[in-house]
């Protein structure tokens, strides 16, 4: 292996004392505290996250629209100059190649935030159909990314920066001056809380990190790691990619068919393959569940009924906000119904699951 890459706010988590590990080529935060407890602080007041490590592709020109268009099955063409949409990005077999955001920046330019394990890929598929006149650039290594989520988040962020952070609706963006750093603020994020994401350029990353954990001291706002981000999105029923989504699964498989524009006017990668599976009917599901015995489910562990292999797990478990083990796993579609009892192999040991509604945890929207 070698030497792992660091964000520009590495020096900072040290001195707060994070415990860091690898990930996806980067030393990163695990947790400060505590798992639980960074969980928590998200769910009831803020936390602070460093997200640098994902990826940032710019695709400007005029051609930018079409090659987006091609490349995702959401149809960007309905985003307007500062606003963002959700999409996963497809193999010629509906099998996925990442889930993205895509930023409309100007009319010719987007910004497309991939994830960090899937970067150098992304920038290669992309850059292997591009065509006419636009141009793509992977710009990760000269952008910082902080996330901020948790309900005071407004509260907090409105102390350091100069415009009205009222008026951006959900899936929106403006740029502005926090804490003296032009910024992208973006209400977007992948806790299931209220929150922003800011984009700025990374060496400008530090000074905006310090000057939010001083101003959100009297909220109850703490730095979050890795841990907390995994067990958050997990109850909010955000995928991971490398779990709920990879080349094996479709978006259509992972319940995700609202973000598959198979009306929109271009075709785009995937579509036929897509098309096929709707119109036949998938065959396996995405679902989540809730264990009734003791025990904590893990990606991979075999999913059974009556004895006979009916699916996988692929992300499990304990969850902080509702006291439960809980788990999300590909079954047959047969047995993706509420309330079947399932059960997961752990340890050679078949212990007894439900099948529930998902999301898990729903914030309540004031």
């Amino acid at each position: 292996m070698g030497e792992l890459k660091k964000t520009t706010l590495y020096e900072l988590h040290k001195k707060l004392g994070a415990k860091m590990v690898e990930f996806s080529g980067w030393e990163m935060p695990v947790q400060y505290t505590g798992i639980i407890e960074e969980h928590k602080a998200v769910r009831s007041a803020a936390g602070l996250f460093d997200v640098s490590h994902m990826g940032e592709i710019l695709v400007k020109g005029p051609g930018a629209l079409a090659l987006i268009q091609k490349l995702i099955t959401n149809d960007a063409a309905k985003l307007t100059v500062g606003q963002a949409l959700y999409s996963p990005m497809c193999y010629s077999s509906g099998g996925i190649v990442d889930d993205l955001l895509v930023y409309r920046l100007g009319d010719d330019e987007y910004w497309l935030v991939v994830n960090a394990s899937n970067k150098d890929k992304d920038f290669g598929w992309i850059k292997d159909h591009q065509e006419g006149k636009v141009t793509v650039e992977d710009i990760s290594d000269k952008t910082g990314q902080i996330a901020l989520q948790g309900p005071r988040s407004q509260e907090i962020l409105s102390q350091i920066t100069d415009i009205n952070l009222g008026e951006i609706k959900y899936f929106r963006f403006v740029w502005a001056e926090t804490a003296g750093v032009k910024t992208l603020v973006s209400r977007t994020g992948y806790t299931g809380e209220d929150g922003f994401e800011l984009y700025m350029n990374a060496e400008g990353a530090p000074k905006v990190w310090q000057a939010l954990l001083e101003a959100g001291k009297d909220y109850g706002l703490v730095p979050v790691g890795l841990g907390a981000r995994d067990t958050l999105r997990f109850e909010a029923r955000l995928p991971l990619y490398g779990h709920e989504l990879n080349e094996e699964y479709t978006p259509l498989e992972a319940g995700l068919g609202s973000f598959v524009a198979l009306s929109k006017a271009e075709d785009f990668i995937g579509k036929e393959a897509l098309s096929k599976q709707k119109a036949e009917g998938i065959t396996r599901k995405l679902v989540g569940f809730e264990m009734l015995d003791r025990g904590i489910p893990r990606a991979g562990y075999r999913i059974e009924k009556n004895n006979i292999s009916i699916g996988e797990v692929t992300s499990g478990s304990f969850a902080p906000s509702l006291g439960k083990n809980l788990g999300l796993g590909y079954v047959k579609s047969a047995e993706a119904v509420l309330d079947n009892e399932i059960t997961v192999i752990i340890r050679d040991k078949g212990l007894r699951a439900r099948i529930i509604k998902t999301p898990f945890y729903k914030r309540e929207v004031k």
